[in-house]
């Protein structure tokens, strides 16, 4: 089911449960409010509603200077030119600025209070999930608001920094800085992946916002967590490859979704399966 201009004539909390009660199942709005342990991992399509590109074109399209952007996001060019490296993240963080957390933001920094166990997964680099309120998530893949030290491994908010030449230098050892996300060619962060999937194997509901789940190891979260026997809910506006193995797969917004699963359901679901497939 899509949900697709389905918002436009809203005007009361009554219109948001009928709406609730058409789109989200039952059984889902059941398992929701009776859940105690949840995971979310969130993708790319979560920041595209606040606005945030991707970055990325098709084949080798240039994104800057010339370089597409495998090559410029990458480690190899870390060691090349590291002042080109800082200069594009300055530049995507410049576009950032302005951006804010989108309703799908809000509505899972809500639920960290909601839920007795909760965990938030993303790939996302852009902090808007922590902007929205979101506490200890887990970053696979960095942060855009982070530097690293090479030598030392010190971290550092990047508004504390001073450029100079194009290169910060670090606080505690003099070392130069680089940013503190997943380039390609680099493995995540240790520990990352392994607490994220210890978290999905002992999730009782897993969603999967906004992600192509074409990443690894980033895929196999939901994966991880349906076969600890997990409940898994796809949000996206388009099926894929994760989309086979969910037991229910919701088209359309996350932004408009979600809300929606606050929604408190007029009677408890049974146990039946509503998997899309």
């Amino acid at each position: 089911m899509r949900l697709a201009g389905r918002f436009a004539n809203i005007r009361s909390s009554e219109s948001m449960q009928a709406i609730a009660n058409e789109f989200i199942s039952e059984e889902l709005r059941g398992r929701f409010h009776e859940a105690k342990n949840v995971l979310v991992l969130t993708g790319a399509g979560v920041s595209a509603e606040s606005g945030v590109p991707t970055f990325r074109g098709g084949g080798n399209t240039a994104v800057w200077k010339g370089m597409p952007f495998e090559v410029i996001s990458s480690a190899g060019m870390l060691a090349h030119d590291l002042p080109a490296v800082w200069e594009w993240f300055n530049y995507r963080r410049g576009l950032l600025e302005q951006l804010k957390p989108n309703p799908a933001h809000v509505a899972i920094a809500r639920w960290q209070d909601r839920f007795e166990n909760f965990a938030l997964v993303t790939q996302n680099i852009d902090g808007l999930h922590q902007a929205a309120g979101a506490r200890n998530v887990i970053e696979l893949h960095g942060s855009i608001w982070r530097a690293r030290c090479f030598d030392c491994g010190a971290r550092r908010e990047v508004r504390e920094l001073q450029f100079g030449d194009g290169v910060p230098e670090c606080f505690h050892c003099e070392g130069r800085l680089r940013p503190d996300v997943v380039l390609f060619g680099e493995m995540l962060p240790t520990g990352a992946y392994e607490n994220a999937a210890i978290r999905a194997g002992n999730c009782e509901l897993c969603f999967v916002v906004g992600t192509s789940a074409v990443v690894y190891p980033a895929a196999l979260i939901p994966e991880v967590a349906r076969a600890a026997g997990a409940y898994v809910v796809e949000v996206n506006p388009e099926r894929t490859p994760v989309s086979g193995l969910c037991d229910e797969v919701l088209t359309g917004k996350a932004g408009e979704i979600l809300p929606l699963l606050c929604q408190k359901p007029d009677r408890w679901g049974g146990q039946r399966s509503l998997r899309s497939a």
